[in-house]
């Protein structure tokens, strides 16, 4: 259970942060700035809901994605070791990935078929969904940096489920933007 009695500490002014397990790393190493850009997700996302307040099915999936989202915030901030943990520590889940995917093709089952690409925008949501689309991409392509750096892990259900994200939200975007009916697509040299 988590407990904030105090939110200043003042041990981050040298720069450094506490990960879950107790080291400390430079607040622009790559694991703080994944789960740093996870948060950041999240918040789009919270900016995306002021919008699907009537769309109460979307709005759960939404709600359900930022607690995932929380987690997967924790699953990076606590590296895999070789000792083992004095807890269990908590991870993605497959389970995860896969509800997403079934959401995924819930909402895309009714979308219009693509004959172009998609220029961010439409209703003021499927605008949000974009930007929080693009931030968690760029959340994928550091995750997918840690992973591939010396010494550090990263599940595959945590990179599973980060590029899924990605997809439900462009797919989510789309769902609002009337079934992909009003969708803005691209037109390719239109101003040239």
């Amino acid at each position: 259970m988590v407990k904030l009695n105090k939110i200043y500490t003042r041990t981050g002014d040298d720069g450094t942060t506490g990960l879950v397990t107790g080291p400390r790393r430079r607040k622009d190493d790559l694991r703080v700035e994944a789960y740093g850009t996870v948060d950041e997700t999240n918040s789009c996302i919270g900016l995306v809901r002021l919008h699907t307040a009537g769309n109460a099915a979307l709005d759960a999936m939404l709600e359900r994605i930022q607690n995932d989202l929380f987690d997967l915030g924790a699953d990076l901030a606590t590296p895999e070791t070789d000792e083992p943990p004095a807890y269990e520590p908590l991870r993605i889940a497959q389970a995860q990935v896969d509800r997403l995917e079934r959401e995924i093709d819930l909402l895309n089952a009714d979308l219009q078929p693509l004959k172009s690409f998609v220029l961010p925008g439409g209703t003021p949501a499927a605008a949000a969904l974009h930007l929080a689309r693009t931030v968690s991409r760029r959340a994928e392509r550091i995750m997918v940096s840690l992973a591939k750096t010396e010494g550090e892990k990263v599940s595959a259900p945590a990179l599973k489920y980060i590029n899924r994200l990605s997809d439900f939200l462009f797919v989510a975007a789309r769902s609002v933007n009337d079934g992909g009916r009003t969708d803005i697509l691209w037109i390719p040299g239109k101003n040239r």
